[in-house]
């Protein structure tokens, strides 16, 4: 009779346990292997993704609007309604210990799904060997003077292209001229890098335009329905860059600054001059940024320097994110930087900095024609 029950308690145990234990193991799979750079680049990163991600954008590339915004909506209501109907229970005092165990047990294993899709469609991606031993560039410390050459180079870039990108510019304001000319880029960049294909191209608006922009978010990569999303409401001479920068994230660079290097190496190849300023820009601005924070007495020439249509367009950048500023955009950033240093970036919002020693490390192995 004992041996019975003993029987009959395992059995429950095991069919408590059996829906948990595929994705448990799993995600200890998943971080294990994140463990191994080399392996994550040959089996996922060059391997199995490239496919993933095609897949995504086969099926939800030709809709015209983003598929992973409405997933987004839809969670949002999802999680809205559990926390009403948790306080509501609350009030009614019927948060009965069974109902509080099914919810903590359906959180976890929302948590643990969400984990291994996040991972299996794009998260592992941050594991992946660094872009610039991959390109064959030599990253090291970069002196003030590298920092200084760089800052003028784009200064120059800037103010040789002003005049071309801003009789271009009219035509960025219908978005999708944007995203044909940013996939035209990558086509281009293809040709010099094979491994930075870009097949089934998809790009598009994000319906949370102005809510990005209380964020402080200029664009998105959603991993679960693979498009990248650009925030059309930002001032259009950034525009091109964004895009670039979200299709970088796209093709599986999924660290900031390797989004913002594979957004540069496109950009600048772009026939189209407001294209080719956008990225000077970019570039110059965390470029400027750091060398001012360094020296800002060093920093004031280059500034000086530039044309007044181009600190202009500064001056108007700067203002269009002052209008949206508010208390809560710290605290979401904060949370972004978290995000970024829980995937291997402990620079956290920090790492689209980095891109200034891929730029400078780019300097060293072409010289400034490169650019």
């Amino acid at each position: 009779m004992d041996g019975l029950i003993i029987c009959i308690f395992k059995a429950m145990q095991w069919k408590r346990i059996r829906p948990w234990l595929l994705p448990l193991l799993l995600a200890v799979f998943i971080k294990i292997f994140s463990f191994f750079p080399h392996l994550v680049e040959k089996y996922y990163s060059t391997g199995v993704y490239p496919w993933i991600s095609r897949v995504l954008r086969i099926l939800f590339g030709w809709i015209p609007f983003s598929m992973g915004d409405i997933l987004y909506a839809a969670v949002f209501i999802y999680g809205l309604f559990s926390v009403i109907r948790f306080v509501t229970r609350a009030f009614r005092r019927q948060l009965h210990r069974s109902f509080l165990m099914l919810s903590l047990k359906r959180l976890l294993a929302e948590i643990l799904w969400v984990y291994l899709i996040f991972n299996i469609f794009w998260g592992l991606n941050y594991d992946r060997m660094p872009l610039g031993s991959r390109l064959g560039l030599e990253e090291k410390m970069y002196s003030k003077d590298e920092l200084k050459t760089l800052v003028g180079l784009m200064v120059s870039r800037m103010n040789e292209t002003d005049s071309a990108s801003r009789r271009a510019r009219p035509l960025l304001a219908k978005i999708d001229t944007v995203f044909q000319h940013s996939i035209q880029a990558y086509r281009g960049l293809s040709r010099e890098y094979p491994s930075i294909s870009y097949p089934n191209p998809s790009v598009k608006f994000s319906f949370y335009g102005y809510l990005m922009n209380y964020m402080g978010f200029s664009g998105y990569y959603n991993p679960f329905s693979g498009e990248a999303q650009v925030n059309t409401t930002i001032p259009t001479f950034v525009q091109p860059f964004v895009s670039c920068h979200e299709i970088g994230h796209q093709l599986g660079y999924a660290k900031e600054e390797e989004a913002n290097f594979c957004g540069f190496l496109a950009t600048k190849t772009s026939s189209d001059p407001a294209f080719r300023y956008s990225v000077y820009l970019d570039i110059y601005l965390y470029s400027a940024n750091a060398l001012y924070l360094l020296d800002s007495t060093a920093f004031i020439p280059y500034r000086e320097s530039l044309k007044p249509s181009v600190r202009q367009d500064l001056r108007d950048l700067r203002s269009f994110y002052q209008k949206y500023q508010n208390p809560f955009e710290p605290l979401l950033r904060r949370m972004y930087g978290d995000y970024l240093k829980a995937n291997r970036q402990p620079q956290g919002l920090n790492a689209y900095d980095e891109v200034i020693g891929l730029a400078i490390a780019y300097y060293r192995k072409y010289g400034a024609d490169a650019f």
